[in-house]
């Protein structure tokens, strides 16, 4: 069974370019542009790891972080935050993130930050 990851993104290239990247990469992905859909898609979509935009028009990527982190339900997936902020990644951490990519990003960086992410979740016990 391929592993789900979810993203969030306003910006409908960069939707595209983490869609393609990843799927090529043998995950199953599904992209959202409005930050208010994110929990009722974990709900349905069960991701195994979440990607969020710090700046999204509707929301704060940060605050959905915090959102998932104290979910009873979802407080174990990994998130990776996207910021086009630089040098806050500090700021970023203190939303309970598990990862932060500085956009412009790296397709190499993406890929490898989520194949350990996903592969940290499946070997550590469920809390």
């Amino acid at each position: 069974m391929l592993k789900r990851i979810l993203v969030l993104d306003d910006n409908q290239d960069i939707l595209d370019i983490v869609n393609e990247t990843l799927t090529y990469e043998q995950f199953e992905v599904q992209g959202t542009t409005k930050g208010n859909t994110v929990i009722p898609l974990m709900e349905e979509f069960t991701p195994d790891l979440v990607i969020l935009d710090y700046r999204v028009a509707d929301t704060n990527g940060g605050e959905i972080c915090r959102k998932i982190k104290t979910h009873p339900k979802f407080n174990n997936i990994p998130v990776i935050i996207f910021s086009a902020y630089v040098n806050r990644d500090n700021e970023l951490f203190a939303y309970g993130c598990d990862a932060v990519i500085n956009k412009p990003f790296d397709l190499t960086e993406l890929v490898e930050k989520v194949q350990r992410l996903i592969l940290l979740k499946t070997t550590l016990p469920e809390r």
